[in-house]
């Protein structure tokens, strides 16, 4: 391979979810002594500083985001505001154009990596910098919704039309329930930022750009990657599952491991929901009763509720007491990574982000899969369904709601040594889990991804 290098802009969506991918190929790609300049909001740079193993070679470029009436004042990324106000923040990372263009203009990158500002390819065009639209959603989430065959620019999607994979699609169990088909029509009707759509913005997107890349593998998504290459007529590339190394010397906070210690190996359920999630009262209240029923010592890591402050307001009457000693539950930043590794946990109940899931299957967890909204809910059935390495829980057809005793149901059938589906769940996950495992696996699709940006600029063959 050429040792030749080269030089990369990262813009992701102003979103922990996008922010936390985007760092982890930064760090494998100067790893191999890329350049990287990061496009952060400012405030937000001191979060990141300990994820930025390379500090000689990634550097962060602080962006001030723009006030955008409706946004509470210093409100930059997601985390900072409610779901509602998501739109405005992308209204807000949309006026930084002129910005990121100055300073594309002076650092002459190579590569311009982007997800959510589609503005992106046609900026990049003019100045000579190749785009790449770097997907932290699945393939098969962007292959479901998000391809030419569901013909966005001639009607609107209808709820029906969701409920089924566009014509096709690869043979897959993945479908949608009603109430998850009317709430992702939304996606293609509601402005997020302003005057667009979700949908036209990842059409636009991928339309546009010079390549397609997913931190995934073949062996997993392979049929969904090429189903979009041949939608989007262009490269797809992978950078493979680009599993975060931990930060050097990291330890887990002791009084984690302390209680984790305290219990036998794989017996613990580590519930988390993500830096973004926040589940309704209701639905958080039958989760933590759905942990307390199993029977099994939890520790789960949640947001509070919307409109909760403290997370022991919300918690159910006598639930404390009833689980002193096995339960945790916990309403700020634990270090997920780092808990999935511990010897003690053995299950990992997820809203199904696509890291997430990559990180529970590495250090060998059982999946428990509650999707929330969007790319999650085909994660779930990518997992439940075609892969078979993981228990959905039930919800009501109607509503989707979910119950305690369904959540506690759920965990049983992955965890019982007699249930059927659970002996199957297992195998699977055992065989998948050995498979990302692998020490070459990281490295060699990182090479890959390497040799195949070089063939985009001409630097090797492709």
């Amino acid at each position: 391979m050429s040792k030749k290098t080269f030089q990369v802009a990262m813009l992701p969506w102003f979103a922990m979810g996008h922010l936390i991918p985007y760092i982890n190929i930064s760090n494998k790609l100067a790893q191999r002594g890329h350049r990287i300049s990061f496009f952060i909001p400012t405030n937000t740079i001191p979060k990141f500083d300990h994820l930025n193993l390379h500090p000689d070679l990634i550097t962060f470029i602080p962006v001030n985001v723009p006030h955008v009436d409706g946004l509470p004042h210093g409100a930059e990324t997601t985390t900072d505001v409610s779901y509602v106000l998501h739109s405005l923040i992308m209204t807000a990372m949309d006026l930084t154009q002129p910005s990121i263009e100055a300073s594309l203009k002076h650092l002459k990158p190579h590569f311009v990596f982007f997800d959510l500002a589609h503005w992106i390819p046609a900026l990049a065009r003019r100045l000579g910098i190749k785009s790449v639209h770097y997907s932290v959603v699945s393939p098969a989430a962007l292959a479901y919704l998000f391809v030419p065959k569901r013909k966005l620019h001639e009607k609107q999607w209808t709820q029906s039309e969701l409920m089924k994979p566009p014509p096709g699609y690869p043979a897959s169990s993945i479908k949608l329930a009603s109430y998850e088909a009317r709430a992702a029509v939304g996606l293609g009707v509601n402005e997020f930022g302003s005057g667009i759509t979700f949908a036209e913005r990842l059409s636009i997107s991928c339309s546009d750009c010079d390549a397609i890349s997913f931190k995934t593998c073949t062996e997993i998504e392979g049929r969904f990657c090429d189903y979009i290459e041949k939608q989007y007529k262009k490269a797809v590339i992978l950078a493979g599952p680009v599993m975060p190394d931990p930060p050097p010397a990291a330890t887990l906070e002791e009084r984690w491991e302390k209680w984790l210690g305290s219990f036998e190996p794989k017996t613990v359920i580590f519930c988390s929901f993500g830096s973004e999630c926040r589940l309704g009262k209701e639905q958080f209240q039958e989760l933590v009763l759905g942990l307390e029923l199993s029977g099994m010592p939890f520790f789960a890591a949640l947001k509070p509720p919307l409109g909760v402050e403290k997370i022991e307001n919300i918690l159910p009457t006598g639930f404390l007491e009833r689980t002193q000693g096995r339960g945790i539950v916990y309403g700020d930043w634990v270090q997920q990574q780092l808990i999935l590794a511990h010897p003690s946990v053995g299950c990992n109940v997820t809203h199904c982000g696509y890291g997430s899931l990559l990180e529970a299957m590495i250090n060998e967890c059982e999946l428990v899969l509650i999707p929330q909204y969007g790319d999650q809910i085909i994660n779930s059935r990518l997992m439940s369904g075609d892969l078979e390495v993981g228990v959905e829980v039930e919800r009501d057809k109607e509503d989707g709601f979910f119950t305690s005793e369904g959540v506690c149901k759920a965990i049983r059938l992955v965890k019982e040594v007699d249930s059927e589906v659970g002996k199957k769940v297992r195998a699977n996950r055992a065989k998948l889990s050995e498979f990302l495992s692998r020490k070459s696996l990281d490295s060699s699709y990182i090479d890959s991804f390497v040799q195949k940006l070089q063939g985009l600029l001409g630097m090797t063959s492709p």
